[in-house]
């Protein structure tokens, strides 16, 4: 099972709508300058105070608004369409920006959060009807302010960050290149692939010395599946053989080996369910990449089957992975968003 049905987009939709609105318990973002600053999640984030935390209430509504679009006639569409309508308004929208306006916010969710922000508006931007047009309206201002801190944020970024956590670089750049392309944005999209290639182009011989206990994205495949989408084909393909060099021959063995969970009832832990699916997704993009008779696609293939049959049945369960596990199997599922 590793593409998208419309059995699985139910499953999917049905446990996004079951904490998007919940506010409790919630790991917060947030820095106090005094007393006026003691506010709960929803006093500060008139949208995305659920979901445990800001990102993944955004990931979930991210989620949520691709299940609508490419599975119109679900059972949970009007319930989808409902929340939207109520959290995507111009008013709600203006207290998310006023929250970033705070000058101890410059850090606020940099860069996973910012990231996460650009998909949503990029996959509102997709939709073809007038409601998904009035939505990517509403939130236009938000997504602004953060491609405005992108621009301003990465030519200070002399180096890129390579944990396998929510700071790692590579996986910002590739859903901020996608916002790019889904909204035409040609110069942002062109500052991304320059960042990336300056920050990446350079390695060879990679090691690949994870995972590391809490990951959820794999340091050395995400860096490959940046480049995968902001280099040339043939470009991305004589760095590949050079990053990884044994690939071909299934080395390293662990970057095609499921990371094993022991307990999901521990957030940290459970991150090891987001690696296996993110890394069979950066498989599916690296593969996408390679010659038709590379025998690496081949591998990335009984890989990806692996990755995601490790993690898939635990999307939903306990409240670590609930939160936001969905989002990073829909990833994979479904990795193109046209």
């Amino acid at each position: 099972m590793t593409r998208l049905t419309a059995d699985l987009a139910s499953h999917f939709a049905a446990t996004a709508l079951g904490h998007v609105t919940r506010e409790w318990p919630n790991k917060m973002d947030h820095v106090l300058t005094g007393p006026d600053d003691v506010k709960g999640p929803r006093e500060l984030h008139p949208i995305f105070f659920g979901s445990f935390d800001w990102h993944s209430c955004v990931h979930s509504h991210w989620l949520l608004a691709r299940l609508y679009r490419r599975f119109p006639d679900l059972p949970e569409a009007a319930a989808i369409r409902a929340l939207l309508d109520d959290q995507f308004t111009r008013e709600k929208v203006a207290g998310e920006v006023a929250y970033l306006a705070r000058s101890s916010s410059r850090g606020f969710e940099r860069p996973y959060g910012w990231a996460w922000a650009l998909m949503l508006q990029g996959e509102l931007a997709r939709h073809p009807n007038a409601e998904g047009k009035r939505w990517a309206a509403a939130l236009k201002p938000l997504a602004d302010a953060f491609v405005a801190r992108f621009r301003e944020f990465l030519p200070l970024a002399t180096y890129p960050v390579r944990m396998g956590l929510h700071a790692n670089t590579a996986f910002a750049l590739i859903l901020a290149r996608d916002y790019a392309a889904a909204v035409g944005d040609g110069s942002f999209a062109a500052l991304c692939a320059e960042k990336a290639s300056a920050w990446y182009r350079g390695d060879a011989d990679c090691h690949a010395m994870e995972p590391s206990q809490s990951d959820f994205l794999s340091p050395t495949l995400i860096e490959a599946a940046c480049l995968r989408v902001t280099l040339p084909a043939d470009e991305f393909r004589a760095w590949f053989a050079r990053y990884l060099p044994h690939a071909k021959n299934g080395e390293p063995k662990i970057l095609f080996t499921p990371a094993f969970v022991t307990d999901r009832s521990d957030g940290q832990i459970a991150h090891l369910d987001g690696l296996n699916l993110s890394r069979a997704w950066c498989w599916r993009l690296i593969a996408d990449g390679l010659p038709a008779g590379d025998p690496l696609r081949a591998r990335a293939d009984v890989a990806i089957e692996a990755h995601v049959q490790s993690a898939l049945s635990h999307v939903a369960g306990d409240y670590m992975g609930e939160h936001w596990l969905a989002s990073f199997a829909l990833l994979v599922l479904d990795p193109y968003a046209e």
